[in-house]
């Protein structure tokens, strides 16, 4: 309940005329103790010794001078009393301070201000008081009637203040608010507030201290403190205990609670220690490091732990069994990430990031887990006018210790690329050269160096009917050194060590086609565009007979996107070859803002590379049909899709597809937009490479296992509300993959999100159960969560 006598934030500052940013609570630069005053209502001096308000980020200089303005000025010579009324000001550098009438008693030192007081200060916080009584040197005196309008429109009042050596501030009654005040019924209680018996702000250690308080949401009290205390909100960095956290249930640490604490180290370093304690498992420290630099960052995350738990066997996807691991005990992980400038054009950085093991990051919940692998890498790059080279070396730790071992990871030391755009040349074609260059070391599989080359000249010119044409020459040049050619990922019937290499030259000429035509009064505009294009290069088959390994072309993809790219690979460690020509129509409409945009094409070859993955679209020397068509019909829907279908089949060997509507705002009704997505293929790509089957076998049944998901959701916002949720379904497989939402309220001092999510994927053959998060905010006190 509400104590008498208490004081609630209300618009008791609205009358006055001028209002001004404070920090301190302390009256400003009003050093009048010298005695030498001028017979004039407008004047300077030199103020007497005086430590002006020692918390202030910009405290004044002894010595500067002070001037004051006030409409009179009066002298009782024999009671040693000066009086300023009327519109005083009295300012020392960028401190202020203005009132009614302020009086300086010569005999005891002491300065009273009344009416209308207020003090501002260079950081931007004001004080507002009805009364205010400073000893000479301000750092002791009392006020009565304290309203403070602090940074981030926080607000403070009290019924009254002492100020004791200039360095602490105790108030009786304190109410402390970060939000808005109603500006229709000033007597209106803000939404929500700390009301306090007592209060101490603490300027040195920039940190308030509430005792006996309530926090009111509305006007009602919500729960009672006997002690609170937060960081004064003029404090950019503080050090300091931060909010607590609690988890009543997790599966892996069931019942947990999180201690962290801030270190301010000095301006440009500080350091986050977080304890966790749980009653499943044992504790864990971890901390975080940050430290700027003139030319770059550094951070370092880590976290050391005893875990209890023994993870078990299990069978995977494959059907192979997966053993028991031993990863229990002290248990560890370390992230560093560092980005430096060495010159305007040249930087390095690092990322590093290691783990004792993927279930300890499960059970702990280390960021990262649920990927693959744990990737690290210390880089050098350049940036020129049209060039760019990168020199690098990474690391992997396999994470999923089911489709993943450790020992089949690569080590890739050195990574080196270099690219180059020439200007146009004299002939009107401009030159680009590239490498990419690297060392793969495996514990087990192939280790392979490669050193590469590749030049690209393009000419594009235009005929007088209007084609576009482009005229491309090509070369790609790589030698490489291999052994264990043997083992994953090539699985060649192969031995020994080889050396090998390619040179693949590359002819292609395209022609763009376009017509235009305006409709609807040259207000929309429609475009027709044949695409042809010729292709030549010497076939090339898989690379198998010249014992040449394959890091960066694993995956082929033929889709509208590569319809007309001179190399579908990934890479260069294979290159499409022979001679094959490639066709499509491209129409775009557009009117008003609105869009259609399609293309359809197909492309003929007249050499057929029988090993490319199945449903490549590339099986007989005339291709899968690809299309893509983008739909904006008017402003709040859109919809883009793509496809792949085989002309002998009708089959659909790949399709897409993602929509998005949005229904504005429309007097009370919310604006809510809905998505959804689409995506089917036969097979599943990412098993193709899983492990041997080239000696007569086949890919495992996971590859043949289709591909058919549905996503969809929708979000809303309505005034202070907002809401969404999401589902993503397996058609095939007749499971989701995921499910969540999330609908919270926020204004301009209080927010309260409320989250839900489910995966049932699973990962180290567990599955992850739901996750509920609850989260309050108070602003410039921080975030609650219960998760």
């Amino acid at each position: 309940m509400r104590r008498s006598g208490s004081t609630d934030l209300r618009c008791e500052t609205a009358h006055i005329g001028h209002r001004f940013l404070w920090v301190s609570l302390g009256l400003g630069s009003v050093a009048l103790a010298c005695g030498l005053f001028a017979h004039k209502a407008h004047a300077q001096f030199r103020p007497s010794p005086t430590h002006f308000n020692p918390g202030s980020s910009n405290p004044s200089s002894k010595s500067e001078p002070a001037t004051f303005q006030a409409d009179h000025v009066s002298y009782d010579d024999h009671a040693g009393v000066v009086t300023w009324t009327g519109n005083v000001q009295v300012w020392q550098s960028d401190h202020i301070l203005r009132a009614d009438k302020i009086t300086y008693d010569r005999n005891t030192g002491i300065i009273a201000a009344t009416g209308n007081v207020a003090s501002s200060q260079p950081d931007g916080s004001v004080l507002f008081s009805h009364y205010a009584e400073l000893s000479g040197d301000m750092k002791n005196g009392i006020m009565t009637h304290v309203n403070a309008m602090m940074v981030d429109n926080a607000k403070l009042a009290a019924n009254g203040m002492r100020r004791t050596d200039g360095k602490v501030n105790d108030m009786t009654r304190a109410v402390y608010t970060a939000c808005e005040i109603c500006a229709k019924d000033p007597t209106r209680a803000p939404f929500w507030q700390l009301r306090a018996y007592g209060a101490t702000q603490d300027i040195e250690h920039q940190k308030i201290d509430f005792r006996d308080t309530y926090m009111d949401i509305l006007g009602v009290p919500v729960f009672y403190l006997p002690f609170f205390s937060m960081t004064d909100p003029s404090a950019k960095r503080h050090s300091g205990f931060l909010i607590p956290g609690i988890t009543p249930h997790d599966r892996y640490l069931g019942t947990y609670f999180t201690v962290p604490y801030y270190w301010v180290i000095d301006d440009s370093s500080d350091l986050t220690v977080k304890a966790l304690f749980s009653t499943k498992t044992g504790p864990q420290i971890s901390a975080q490091y940050r430290k700027a630099f003139n030319f770059g960052i550094i951070r370092v995350m880590g976290g050391l732990a005893y875990d209890t738990h023994k993870s078990g066997a299990y069978t995977n996807g494959f059907g192979d069994s997966v053993g028991s691991q031993d990863d229990h005990g002290i248990q560890g992980y370390l992230f560093a990430k560092g980005m430096f400038s060495l010159t305007p054009k040249w930087r390095a950085g690092f990322n590093a990031r290691v783990a004792t093991g993927a279930n300890y990051m499960r059970d702990y919940r280390v960021p990262g887990y649920g990927g693959d692998t744990l990737n690290s890498d210390a880089f050098i790059e350049g940036f020129g006018t049209g060039s760019y080279s990168k020199l690098d070396a990474q690391f992997y730790q396999g994470l999923n210790r089911g489709v993943i071992r450790n020992n089949e990871l690569p080590f890739v030391l050195p990574h080196y690329e270099y690219s180059l755009l020439n200007q146009p040349d004299i002939l009107g074609g401009r030159l680009a050269v590239n490498t990419n260059d690297f060392y793969v070391y495996r514990n087990q599989g192939t280790r392979d160096q490669r050193g590469e080359v590749q030049l690209n000249w393009d000419r594009p010119f235009r005929s007088s009917w209007g084609q576009k044409f482009l005229v491309t020459a090509r070369l790609d040049a790589m030698l490489y050194h291999a052994s264990q050619l043997y083992q994953q990922p090539n699985y060649y019937n192969y031995m020994k060590s080889t050396t090998a290499g390619q040179v693949v030259p590359t002819l292609a000429v395209k022609m763009n086609w376009p017509f235009v035509r305006q409709f609807m009064k040259g207000h929309g505009s429609q475009i027709l565009e044949p695409i042809v294009q010729a292709i030549y290069a010497p076939n090339q088959g898989a690379g198998v007979n010249r014992r040449m390994p394959n890091e960066d072309s694993l995956n082929y993809e033929f889709t509208d996107s590569t319809l007309f790219a001179l190399n579908r690979y990934q890479g260069t460690d294979r290159i499409d070859g022979g001679l094959r020509a490639n066709v499509g129509v491209h129409g775009n409409w557009t009117w008003n803002g609105h869009t259609v945009d399609m293309l359809v094409g197909e492309s003929f070859q007249e050499h057929v590379q029988h090993n490319r993955q199945p449903y490549s679209g590339l099986d007989h020397h005339l291709s899968d049909i690809v299309a893509r068509a983008k739909i904006d019909p008017f402003r709040y829907f859109s919809v883009t899709g793509r496809t792949r279908i085989s002309p002998y089949t009708g089959r659909v060997d790949f399709a897409d597809a993602l929509f998005n509507v949005t229904l504005p705002h429309a007097g009370n009704l919310p604006r809510v937009s809905f998505f959804g997505g689409y995506v089917r293929e036969p097979v599943t790509p990412y098993y193709y490479y899983v492990n041997d089957f080239r000696n007569g076998g086949s890919p495992p049944s996971l590859y043949y296992a289709p591909t058919n998901e549905l996503s969809g959701g929708a979000s809303a916002n309505w005034r202070n509300w907002h809401g969404s949720f999401f589902v993503r379904r397996a058609l095939s497989r007749h499971k989701f993959a995921s499910v969540g939402g999330n609908i919270g309220y926020m204004n301009d001092c209080f927010g309260l999100d409320l989250m839900y999510l489910k995966q049932y994927t699973k990962i180290g053959g567990q599955q992850r159960y739901s996750t509920v998060l609850f989260t309050l905010t108070l602003k410039t006190i921080g975030a609650f969560g219960i998760k």
